[in-house]
């Protein structure tokens, strides 16, 4: 019989990855201006409502610019300069900067997450589950809580493209999934865009 989580007491930290080139979009994703305001900045705010200690957001291309459009929030800013490597080096980068008991995973590129699903994985995480992830399109993935020191580590370890794919798939039984059909969807190109607008604004 499995034993019951304990209650989490430390420092919880939300890292948001922003650092990406945005190669097959052709333009920054993370300035994709959506009912006003640029996803980034959509994402930062759902964060901050979600009820996390600290949010670190990882900037690299267009770090100026997307810097900018985080102005004004209560959030920490943080460089990776070896962002075109890949998503790895700006997980790394973005553990490594928040120095946390436990960290919540999110991309700037998922239009669908709100702070509702956010404070899901962020009380599961609180009542003492180590590892916490959306479950949609038949797979675990992100946003997702690491709150195991082991996991940690092998976060500020990752390089290249890899991400935390693999620690969820690892042993999908240690996992608390949380059900997020709307973390399905995330951008790459300008098709998707297109969907998005005409699914969610058709008029």
């Amino acid at each position: 019989m499995k034993a019951e989580p304990k209650p989490f007491v430390g420092h919880l930290a939300a890292v948001l990855l922003a650092a990406g080139g945005s190669r097959r979009l052709g333009r920054p994703k993370q300035l994709l201006v959506w009912r006003g305001e640029p996803l980034v900045r959509r994402a930062a705010r759902a964060i901050l409502d979600a009820g996390v200690d600290e949010l670190v957001v990882v900037l690299g291309a267009e770090h100026v610019a997307v810097a900018a459009a985080l102005d004004g929030l209560p959030l920490r800013r943080v460089t990776n300069p070896a962002w075109a490597e890949g998503i790895g080096s700006s997980i790394a980068c973005g553990v490594d900067a928040a120095q946390a008991d436990a960290v919540l995973l999110l991309l700037a590129d998922q239009p669908g997450v709100d702070s509702s699903l956010l404070r899901q994985l962020v009380d599961a995480g609180r009542a003492g589950h180590t590892r916490v992830a959306c479950h949609y399109a038949g797979v675990l993935g992100v946003p997702a809580l690491f709150a195991n020191e082991g996991d940690l580590a092998a976060l500020g370890r990752l390089e290249g493209d890899r991400g935390a794919q693999a620690l969820l798939a690892n042993d999908p039984s240690q996992v608390f999934p949380i059900a997020a059909d709307q973390a399905a969807f995330d951008l790459d190109d300008e098709r998707d865009w297109a969907q998005w607008k005409k699914q969610h604004d058709p008029c």
